[in-house]
């Protein structure tokens, strides 16, 4: 029996949030990602500025000279993760065996549900009307026999489409895409094929398989297969994560220590959250900083007990700061800090001394507040000079930078 995989993409993500809370900004070109001013590059930007030629990763300076009218928004990650986590529900009232791309797309099997929920289409169309009901953005949808094949068929009619690829008509759908529509396809990638003049999917395909492992290695052969569309991979959960971090270029490079103490406080309190939410401890802090002529390091240490506060975190990214910044006479551009080894904190709680014990259920019940109230409902004073230089809403700081205050 032909499998029936279906791929969801969030249309414009970011930007269509927003549009959803502010709905003056819908038929705008707006950009998400931070001031132009800053150093930032745009994160998201809406069909409107697309058609600028604004694009995700470009310089944010950049993008204003392209469009000078463009709204530009700094964003609010918590506010795309609460959309996102709502999204990922209704997926798993579908079926079973989903896996999430990142935060605004997810493969989802529903080889089998014919009985229970009708043509595949049908059940497309129900859940791009419930998403348009429910968030107020829209979700375009690829359905086909293979993953790689439904991921290009979400992305063929955006915004808001929906296309389906009978099984058997996998290589027939691909063949005249250009090589850019094909996952993978990156810019080494067509360079190569474009000097043997393959332009197209099908043109792809046609290539000797020997001759793609000779000059694209592993990839090649994995390309020859997509471009077949054969795609034997299942849709599978992710693993659970192995570390969590957070980081944020600076919007300014400094050496200023009350205020790099402060950034690494707040980073320190979203990876606590984080690890706390997943009901985690961390054996290992690692700190990362990025100077101003972008040499970019690492220091970590293993502790000698589980930890999940945000102080037991900051105060071992603050001594790994400490000791780095020691003698130093370059500035700072990005901070980071991030926690990995880790062990489940319901085992781990037995073995702790009671004030550690104490701690965590004092930083579990912040949490709660933070996620019924809003991040910035309780603040600590080690983040407090942060105030001076972001703005703020109920969620968190508003980090002009690609981070997206995460």
């Amino acid at each position: 029996m032909a499998r029936t995989i279906l791929h969801a993409d969030l249309d414009a993500f970011f930007v269509s949030v927003e549009q959803a809370l502010a709905p003056e900004l819908m038929g705008q070109p707006v950009v998400v990602g931070g001031r132009p001013g800053g150093r930032g590059v745009v994160a998201s930007a809406s069909y409107e500025a697309r058609g600028y030629g604004i694009h995700a990763g470009m310089p944010l300076h950049q993008a204003q000279r392209l469009c000078p009218r463009a709204i530009f928004l700094p964003g609010r990650f918590a506010r795309y993760q609460e959309a996102s986590e709502r999204f990922l529900d209704m997926l798993a009232e579908l079926s079973p065996d989903i896996e999430p791309l990142g935060i605004d797309e997810a493969y989802m099997d529903l080889t089998g549900f014919e009985p229970f929920y009708g043509p595949a289409r049908e059940t497309a169309r129900r859940l791009k009307e419930r998403v348009r009901r429910e968030l107020d953005i829209t979700v375009s949808v690829g359905i086909a026999s293979a993953k790689v094949v439904a991921k290009v068929a979400s992305d063929l009619k955006k915004p808001d489409g929906l296309v389906e690829v009978p099984p058997g008509g996998e290589r027939a759908f691909l063949a005249p895409l250009p090589l850019a529509r094909l996952p993978g396809a990156g810019p080494r990638v067509r360079e190569v094929l474009r000097a043997l003049g393959v332009a197209t999917v099908g043109g792809l395909a046609k290539l000797p398989l020997s001759f793609l492992k000779e000059a694209l290695g592993v990839q090649g052969e994995a390309l020859h297969s997509w471009a077949q569309g054969i795609d034997p991979r299942p849709v599978a959960a992710p693993a659970p994560a192995k570390s969590i971090s957070r980081s944020t270029t600076l919007p300014r490079n400094t050496l200023d220590r009350p205020f790099l103490r402060a950034m690494l406080y707040y980073l320190g309190e979203r990876v606590g959250a984080e690890l706390r939410r997943k009901s985690k401890a961390a054996r290992r802090v690692t700190l990362k900083l990025r100077y101003e002529d972008f040499e970019t390091i690492d220091r970590s240490r293993t502790v000698g007990r589980p930890i999940a506060t945000d102080s037991d975190i900051y105060g071992v990214g603050w001594e790994l700061l400490e000791r780095e910044l020691e003698g130093c006479r370059k500035r700072v551009r990005l901070i980071g800090i991030g926690v990995s080894e880790l062990v489940p904190i319901g085992v781990q709680l037995g073995l702790l001394d009671r004030g550690a014990e104490r701690s965590w259920h004092l930083a579990r019940a912040v949490d709660r507040v933070r996620e019924r109230f809003g991040f910035s409902s309780l603040e600590m004073g080690r983040s407090l000079a942060l105030e001076e230089a972001f703005l703020s809403d109920r969620d968190s700081y508003l980090l002009r930078t690609p981070c997206l205050s995460r």
